[in-house]
């Protein structure tokens, strides 16, 4: 469509003859002496004015002084004087003039909770807001019964009431006085749990993943527990939980579960990148439940240019099927890393119990077997280790994907013994600290920590994949991926028995998505700890918060050695 210039003037022409009754009317509000919080509630009790013109404000002002003075007293001001003014022009003005007077204050408070409710800690100080000699506020006595009422609701007094609930207020005097009681009644408890639907599994299964036992004691976090515990247990597309008091017989709520199970396999294909290894695809494989015991199993494989590796687990629940489970796991990998001569092979096999304490840790038990052949220059030889482990670890974060305040904490100890299906005494350790802090909404802190040793009187027997090497994207900027460790007589690098990293990074939030980086690393792989050559490099980067977790990209500069910068690019949640 095309528009001639004498239709732009003719549409200004008629906007010039639009009257001044169209134009959106004023309030205006002056208090004595001045009260900002009277001022706003006055301002959206009379709220939008319109399209009024003087004579339409002339009549309104009168409904408008009957607000204001409701929005006085809801504030506890019973004695304001209240003057309204209409001024005409192209627009329109009301104007309110409010002389608010003193205040009513609270005299006589009473707020009294009987029943058994008196002997949960969250009924105790409730009316604390309502205190003699405090300015009346019928918000915060209506926000005190409702609260009364949420808690009340929460706990499982549904047989709860008020027995009194008065506000008295006397005006001339400038006093008020308020008394509630709430007699909570008995609390209803939790009675059977039955699950519906057409899920496959054993009742018994079911069963030990309620978080709770039967005669708990009603509380609605607890429905929510169930409700959470089942759609992680990865069996379930759908959950929903019915307690409701209505059903209640004896006081006991009975718990009905409807169930969707979800469809018994999953395959999910990714692509990924990374300076440390390149572009990575991999494929991920899942049987969800097998039998009404609810067994899974399933495959992983990933494959880059310089590592390929395969992978197959088999998981049986244990008591409680949720934080516990028994894992048999199995896999093979091969590595080889370009511009090197190294290369490896290994297999491993063995069993894992995973349990989750209440404080949140995270525990493993393993017993590993794993074979590797290898070759780095002139160290090459097979090795067999049979290797229990224990693992812990611990996170805390306010968000999994992006968080802004958070840490994780991990340790892990394995040994070997000569002859016993090994080829070597071997005693290694690991350790990682992550943290992440953000001060004033953009600045933010982040530190890692990273440690690990071998004690062993025979390290030639130590295969590469327990040996310790530094450098690249998760470790020492500035270096190539395992660039960081002792080299032999061909300047060949083959691992070594320590290892430090560390890094200190501050990033400034530019807009919710993109963040500056600067950050300075040190580490190094080594085989004494008599003074350690540790390498430090300095540098700057990017971050774009994606949906899958911010990517980073990095330039980082080596303080040691004679390199030049490096580009580094990962991607994933930063603890």
């Amino acid at each position: 469509m095309h528009i001639r210039t004498w239709q732009v003037f003719a549409w200004v022409g008629l906007l010039s003859l639009v009257p001044a009754s169209a134009m959106a009317a004023e309030l205006e509000v002056r208090i004595k002496p001045g009260n900002a919080r009277l001022k706003e509630n006055v301002t959206n009790h009379v709220g939008d004015l319109g399209n009024r013109d003087e004579e339409q404000l002339l009549r309104y002002s009168s409904i408008a002084h009957r607000q204001a003075e409701q929005a006085l007293q809801a504030l506890g001001y019973y004695q304001g004087r209240i003057q309204t003014e209409v001024r005409g022009g192209s627009t329109p003005r009301l104007i309110i003039r409010i002389d608010a007077g003193s205040p009513v204050r609270l005299r006589n408070v009473s707020v009294r909770i009987e029943g058994d409710a008196t002997q949960l800690s969250d009924f105790k100080g409730i009316g604390d807001s309502l205190k003699p000699g405090a300015i009346l506020d019928h918000g915060v006595y209506e926000e005190t019964k409702q609260q009364i009422l949420n808690l009340a609701s929460r706990y499982g007094f549904f047989a709860g009431r008020f027995t009194r609930q008065r506000l008295v207020v006397d005006p001339a005097a400038g006093k008020a006085d308020i008394e509630l009681l709430y007699d909570s009644g008995p609390r209803y408890r939790l009675g059977e749990v039955a699950f519906n639907g057409d899920d496959p599994f054993d009742k018994d299964l079911l069963q030990r993943m309620v978080p709770f036992k039967r005669d708990t004691p009603y509380d609605s976090s607890l429905i929510v527990d169930l409700n959470q515990a089942l759609q992680s247990s990865g069996y379930f597309d759908g959950v929903r939980v019915d307690a409701n008091p209505a059903m209640a017989k004896d006081q006991r709520i009975p718990v009905a579960v409807q169930l969707t199970t979800k469809e018994p396999r999953t395959l999910g294909v990714g692509l990924g990148f990374s300076t440390d290894i390149g572009p990575r695809l991999s494929f991920d494989w899942e049987r969800h439940w097998v039998n009404p015991e609810g067994h899974s199993y399933g495959a992983q494989m990933e494959l880059s240019d310089p590592r390929q590796n395969i992978g197959f687990w088999y998981e049986i629940p244990l008591d409680p099927p949720l934080t516990n489970k028994l894992r048999y796991a199995g896999g093979y990998q091969y590595q080889e890393i370009a511009g090197t001569d190294s290369k490896s092979s290994l297999l491993t096999l063995g069993p894992e119990w995973h349990s989750q304490y209440e404080n949140g840790w995270q525990r493993v038990l393993s017993l590993k077997w794993l074979n590797e052949d290898y070759h780095r220059g002139d160290d090459s030889g097979s090795s067999t280790f049979l290797m229990p482990g224990v693992a812990f670890n611990y996170m805390r974060s306010d968000n999994r994907i992006n968080p802004s305040q958070g840490y994780r904490l991990e340790f892990k100890l394995s040994a070997a013994k000569d002859g016993v299906l090994s080829n070597a005494d071997l005693l290694r350790s690991e350790m990682l600290f992550k943290g992440l802090t953000t001060l004033w909404k953009r600045h933010r802190f982040l530190g890692r920590i990273q440690l690990g040793g071998n004690l062993t009187d025979e390290y030639k027997s130590i295969p590469p994949s327990l040996r310790f090497f530094a450098g690249g994207d998760q470790s020492v900027r500035g270096y190539d991926y395992q660039d960081l460790s002792p080299t032999n007589s061909d300047n060949d690098r083959i691992g070594g028995r320590f290892m430090v990293a560390a890094s200190a990074e501050y990033q400034y939030s530019l807009t919710d998505k993109w963040r500056i980086a600067s950050f300075i690393d040190q580490g190094n792989a080594f085989n004494s700890l008599d003074a350690p050559a540790l390498k430090t490099s300095v540098g700057m980067g990017v971050r774009w918060v994606s949906p899958v977790g911010p990517i980073r990209v990095d330039l980082a500069q080596p303080l040691d050695d004679g390199g030049g910068i490096h580009f580094h690019f990962s991607m994933g949640p930063e603890l």
